[in-house]
C-alpha cells in the first residue's frame, strides 16, 4: 500500500472526526446533552449513528478475515450482527426507551428498586464495553502498521487519543453527528472498491493472484485463529456463535444507550427499522472482500495476517494509482470504524463510571471517566496479542447475551423478577461467560471440548443466566419491587397515555423508572455548561 496515499487518508479521517466533534461541542449545552443528547435524535440520523458505532473493526476487517480462513461458515457473523437488532426491535427498543432512564444502571434499579442490583449492571457494562474496546485499539495498531510500518502500539494510542478529546468535548451530542458521519464513509469506503475489485476479477480472472511469498506480511498476529477446534466441533461452535450475536445485540452498552437519545419509544423502533436496512447494506460487502481474498490472496491465511484482506486487496488486485487510491480509500474506513466505535463504547463506559464510580456525577467528573474508560482497554490491547478482530468482538456479545439479555427480557416482559434474581442470573450467566472468555483468551485450553466451550460460551452460559434468575424469582416471592406494576406500566404503554393511567391507580411516582439522573445542569450562568 502506497504510504503518500494512505497516510493523507488517514489524517483526513481524524481530522473530519476532530471538527464535526468541535461542532457537536458548540451545541452542547446542558448536561442532558452531554447524556443523551437532550433526547432529541430523530431516526434518520440516530440510526445513522448507530449504524457508525456498530460497524466495528469485526465488521470491516475481520468478518472479511474470518471468510478468507473458515469459508462461508463465517456468514453466521454478518448475518447475527444484523438479526440481533429484529430481537431489540421487537422486544427492548420502545420500552427501554420509555424507561426514562440514562444508562443500563439506571434502568436496573429503576425497574428492581436494588443498588446492588445498580452496581452489579455497572462492572458488566464495564467489563463488556473494555471487552469490546480492545479489538478495535488492535485493529487500528493493524491497520497503521500496514501503512505507514509504524509499532502496533502506536495506532492504538492515536485512535484512544482522539477518541478521549472528542467524547469529552461534546459527550452524546457531538459522538452523534461524528458516527452518522463515519457510517457513510464506511460504507463508501468498502461499496466504491467493491466496484472496482469486482471489475477487475471480470477482466482477469483469478489468474492474476500473487503467491504467498508476494503477499505483504506485518507479523501483527491478528489473524491466527481464535478457536483451533472449530473444524473438530463446527456444529457446536456455529450455535455458540448464533445465539451470541443473536441475542447479544440488545444489551452491548454502547447500542443501548443510544436509544435513550430518540424522543419517545415510537420514534425507538422506526430507529431500528432504519438501522435493519443500514447495516444489513454494509454486510453485504466484507463476505464479498473474504471470497476476492481467496481468490487473489489465499497466502494471507498462511501469514497469519487474515485480518488485512481488505486493506491489502485493492493495491493487490487494481495496479498502479489507481489501487493506491482505493487503498487509500479502504484505509480511512478502516480508521473510522476504529474511531466510531470506540468512541460508543466509551461514552457508554465513561456514563457509567461518571455515575457510579466517581465521587461526583458532574461534566468535569464525566471528562475524567472518559479518560478512565480508555486507559484499561488501551493497556490491555498492548499486551495482549494474536485474537482475530471478529473473535475477540464475539466474546463481548458472548458476555452480553449471557447477562443485559436476561435483563432486559425478564425486567421488561416478566413482572415476577425481583433483585435476587437479577443478580444471580447476572453473576452465573453473566459472570461464567466472562470467566470462559478471560480463559479463552489466556490460553488456558488450546483445543478439545473445553476450549471450545470456553471460546464460544454463549450456548450454555444463556440457559444459565436465564435459569437463574427465574429460579431465583420463583423462590424470592416477597422481594418483588413494590412499584412494579407501575414500572412495568410504564414501559408498555405509550407516552402520552401512561401518565394518566398511573394516575387513575394511585401508583404515579415522580421517578418511576430510575431514582438517580445526571445532576442538572450548573444554576449559575444560565443553562449552559
Amino acid at each position: 500500500m502506497n504510504e503518500a496515499y494512505a497516510i493523507p487518508a488517514v489524517a483526513v479521517v481524524v481530522l473530519a472526526t476532530v471538527l464535526i466533534g468541535g461542532f457537536g461541542l458548540r451545541i452542547s449545552r446542558t448536561t442532558s446533552d452531554f447524556y443523551v443528547a437532550s433526547r432529541t435524535v430523530g431516526p434518520r440520523l440516530n440510526a445513522a449513528a448507530i449504524s457508525g458505532e456498530y460497524l466495528s473493526a469485526a465488521s470491516f476487517l475481520g468478518i472479511a478475515g474470518l471468510v478468507l480462513v473458515h469459508g462461508p461458515d463465517m456468514l453466521w457473523y454478518p448475518v447475527g450482527y444484523t438479526a440481533g437488532y429484529l430481537v431489540l426491535l421487537v422486544f427492548v427498543a420502545a420500552p427501554l426507551r420509555r424507561s426514562g432512564a440514562y444508562t443500563l444502571p439506571d434502568f436496573a434499579e429503576g425497574r428492581l428498586e436494588s443498588r446492588q442490583v445498580r452496581r452489579v449492571v455497572s462492572l458488566f457494562v464495564v467489563g463488556a464495553g473494555w471487552l469490546y474496546l480492545v479489538p478495535q485499539l488492535q485493529g487500528a495498531g493493524l491497520t497503521l502498521q500496514i501503512l505507514t510500518g509504524a509499532p502496533r502500539w502506536f495506532g492504538g494510542a492515536l485512535v484512544a487519543t482522539v477518541v478521549v478529546l472528542a467524547v469529552a468535548a461534546g459527550g452524546m451530542r457531538s459522538i452523534t453527528f461524528v458516527q452518522a458521519f463515519q457510517y457513510w464513509l464506511k460504507l463508501t469506503a468498502l461499496l466504491v472498491p467493491a466496484f472496482f475489485l469486482l471489475l477487475a476479477w471480470r477482466g482477469s480472472g483469478p489468474a492474476d493472484s500473487m503467491p504467498p511469498g508476494d503477499l505483504p506480511s506485518v507479523g501483527a498476529g491478528a489473524g491466527r485463529p481464535l478457536a483451533t477446534s472449530r473444524a473438530d466441533h463446527p456444529l457446536y461452535a456455529t450455535y455458540g456463535l448464533i445465539v451470541a450475536t443473536f441475542l447479544g445485540t440488545m444489551g452491548l452498552p454502547h447500542v443501548v444507550v443510544r436509544f435513550y437519545t430518540s424522543p419517545n419509544g415510537r420514534t425507538a423502533r422506526r430507529t431500528t427499522v432504519v438501522v435493519l436496512a443500514l447495516i444489513g447494506t454494509f454486510y453485504l460487502l466484507p463476505p464479498l472482500y473474504g471470497w476476492l481474498g481467496r481468490l487473489y490472496a489465499p497466502g494471507l491465511t498462511a501469514t497469519h495476517d487474515a485480518d488485512a484482506t481488505v486493506l491489502l486487496l485493492p493495491g493487490l488486485v487494481v495496479h498502479g494509482v489507481a489501487g493506491d487510491l482505493l487503498g487509500a480509500l479502504v484505509a480511512g474506513g478502516a480508521f473510522a470504524a476504529f474511531l466510531s466505535t470506540a468512541s460508543g463504547v466509551t461514552m457508554a463506559v465513561a456514563g457509567v463510571v461518571s455515575q457510579d464510580v466517581l465521587p461526583a456525577r458532574g461534566v468535569r467528573h464525566f471528562r475524567l471517566g472518559v479518560a478512565l474508560a480508555m486507559a484499561v482497554p488501551l493497556a490491555a490491547a498492548l499486551l495482549v496479542d494474536g485474537v482475530p478482530v471478529a473473535d475477540a468482538v464475539g466474546m463481548a456479545f458472548a458476555v452480553s447475551a449471557s447477562s443485559f439479555c436476561p435483563l432486559l427480557l425478564l425486567g421488561i416482559w416478566w413482572r415476577r423478577l425481583t433483585p435476587p434474581g437479577a443478580l444471580a442470573g447476572l453473576l452465573l450467566g453473566g459472570g461464567s461467560a466472562f470467566v470462559a472468555v478471560t480463559a479463552t483468551v489466556a490460553g488456558v485450553a488450546t483445543d478439545g471440548w473445553l476450549h471450545t466451550l470456553l471460546a464460544w460460551p454463549a450456548v450454555w452460559s444463556v440457559p444459565v443466566g436465564f435459569l437463574a434468575m427465574i429460579l431465583v424469582s420463583l423462590a424470592t416471592p416477597d422481594a418483588i419491587p413494590p412499584h412494579t406494576t407501575a414500572t412495568i406500566t410504564r414501559l408498555h404503554l405509550p407516552e402520552t397515555l401512561w401518565s394518566g393511567a398511573l394516575k387513575g391507580r394511585g401508583e404515579l411516582r415522580e421517578q418511576p423508572t430510575t431514582t438517580r439522573k445526571p445532576p442538572s445542569p450548573p444554576t449559575t450562568g444560565g443553562d449552559h455548561i
